[in-house]
């Protein structure tokens, strides 16, 4: 007997043929065996862009009557016109450039560290009892706390900004990865022994496909979570990237370039959400 021919279920009860989908991000299919209204990609895209076209018509109108004072917003046009400025000035492209390369790199880092360290402590009970309080009490640690130690540590310079957003994006993964180690289902890994599965191979067939889905959740939140902590990084001792056009806009009082930031920030995390979601794809397809 191979164990293939076992069947493997993460659920603590028995497999059933029922395969009703019961999870919210299930799509339904038709009986045509297209999917349903909603779940159509085109539906989805026209009802995502609908909330911010409201919000953009909004802001125009409150603009144009004059409902708030242009000093405290200015308008939709403005804020282009501001980014086009600084585009011109060859500024806002390397701007884009240097805070996408720094959440790239921290982001990688921390997932990386996180991958592993939820490992050693969701795969070993002396693991959890020994790292697990210490890393719980850093969490709670506030993003701008590691500022001056970093600073102190790494000096002014790119170390100290990627370290920061390495810190940002390692406890979202490590927290959900270690939680889903911990709670895989016993009969797998029985299974799994049953067959003479231990150490890596164990891991590589039972454990790794069982957490997948964790896996991909903790690399979404690390993702937020490093563009969260790229503009900490950036508010204080940065001369570049959108941080820095951040504060140094708010000395200046320029409220336009304040906007123009902030909708770049959307849109890149936005941009990089989505490309997350197609490796999510490969990965739910190959191991879930």
């Amino acid at each position: 007997m191979s164990l293939e021919a076992v069947p493997l279920s993460t659920s603590a009860g028995p497999a059933t043929a029922d395969t009703t989908p019961t999870g919210p991000r299930t799509s339904a299919l038709t009986e045509s065996g297209r999917p349903a209204l909603w779940d159509r990609t085109g539906v989805r895209l026209a009802l995502g862009a609908v909330l911010p076209l409201v919000i953009l018509a909004a802001w125009q109108i409150v603009t144009a009557t004059g409902l708030v004072p242009a000093y405290r917003l200015p308008g939709p046009l403005a804020v282009v016109q501001a980014g086009a400025e600084l585009a011109e000035r060859g500024e806002l492209g390397l701007h884009i450039a240097i805070s996408v390369q720094r959440v790239l790199l921290g982001f990688a880092i921390g997932s990386l560290a996180g991958l592993a360290v939820a490992a050693v402590v969701g795969l070993s009970r002396a693991g959890d009892a020994l790292l697990n309080p210490t890393l719980a009490a850093l969490r709670a640690v506030p993003s701008l706390a590691w500022v001056p130690l970093l600073i102190l540590w790494l000096q002014i310079g790119e170390e100290s900004k990627v370290t920061l957003i390495a810190i940002g994006a390692f406890f979202p993964v490590f927290t959900t990865v270690a939680s889903a180690l911990r709670h895989i289902d016993p009969h797998l890994v029985e299974a799994g022994r049953c067959f003479g599965l231990r150490g890596w191979s164990l891991f590589r067939t039972i454990q790794l496909p069982a957490v997948v889905p964790s896996v991909v959740s903790g690399l979404r939140l690390a993702l937020a979570q490093a563009w969260l902590f790229l503009v900490a990084a950036e508010l204080i001792a940065s001369s570049m990237g959108l941080g820095f056009i951040l504060n140094d806009s708010q000395q200046n009082g320029r409220v336009d370039r304040i906007l123009l930031a902030i909708v770049l920030l959307a849109l890149l995390g936005s941009l990089t959400n989505a490309l997350l979601g197609l490796v999510e794809k490969k990965l739910l397809a190959r191991w879930a």
